[in-house]
């Protein structure tokens, strides 16, 4: 359809070189969009370019430190002088550190905030002026299940997920009048080497999970896909400021 077609787009995905990310940035390139991978290991990087040039467009690696609010900026300008445009970002580079609020530490607390949630904003900043030069863009947080939900060990990880779709709204909010669309994926229990760690480190969260989504399976990183693309082309262009779970019913039930 139409609607959907992302051909001459350019696509920011800040953590696509693997995992949720690179799914992602697989359906936006199947979408027709090329696509800029930022993140801050390069030889998975150059790994996930190569993948998705496969597709025949055009796709390039740029490291990325995304807390620093310096390496956002000049990695979208790199995109820029190398692409012409940026038309899609997608904020998906985070991590997490698994203790209780008991036990993490001052810089712990601040790296995974300063990740999670100020790179959304730096990037969002650095692609900002281009996108309003250019009289439209699209700008997709990805927060999580823990963006409504708690847990005893993920307490500086849910905090920046729950903060990330408060500051999906505010940004959707300023720069709706320069027809920038900001919106919200909010993944559920996905199979990524991220979630097969914590099954190795939380006894029966894999049969928890199962037992609570409805569709009875972990997600696949492709499984983002439809979504990343509904939200990155015309036909969200009167979405802005709204949050999706794509998570097989998890948030759901009760």
């Amino acid at each position: 359809m139409k609607q959907f077609d992302l051909s001459g787009r350019v696509a920011i995905v800040t953590g696509g070189n693997g995992g949720l990310g690179l799914g992602m940035a697989r359906g936006l390139a199947r979408a027709g969009a090329a696509i800029a991978v930022a993140a801050r290991d390069a030889s998975k990087g150059h790994k996930a370019v190569e993948e998705l040039s496969a597709s025949g467009l055009r796709c390039r690696f740029y490291p990325l430190q995304v807390s620093a609010k310096s390496s956002c900026a000049s990695m979208v300008e790199r995109v820029i002088g190398d692409f012409g445009r940026c038309d899609i970002l997608i904020n998906n580079a985070g991590i997490n550190i698994r203790k209780r609020p008991e036990e993490i530490s001052a810089d712990e607390w601040r790296e995974v905030l300063d990740v999670n949630l100020g790179g959304a904003l730096f990037c969002a900043q650095a692609v900002y002026p281009h996108m309003k030069a250019a009289g439209r863009g699209k700008i997709v947080n990805i927060g999580s299940m823990y963006s409504i939900f708690g847990a005893p060990y993920v307490p500086a990880y849910a905090a920046s997920k729950g903060a990330l779709v408060q500051l999906t709204r505010s940004l959707a909010c300023a720069w709706a009048a320069d027809n920038i669309q900001v919106n919200a994926i909010l993944p559920g229990w996905l199979d990524t080497d991220l979630t097969r760690r914590a099954r190795e480190q939380i006894d029966g969260l894999h049969e928890t999970v199962l037992a609570r989504t409805p569709a009875g399976r972990w997600g696949e990183p492709d499984d983002l896909a439809g979504a990343a693309v509904f939200f990155s082309s015309a036909a969200s262009d009167f979405v802005t400021g709204a949050s999706l779970a794509v998570d097989g019913g998890y948030s759901a039930r009760g």
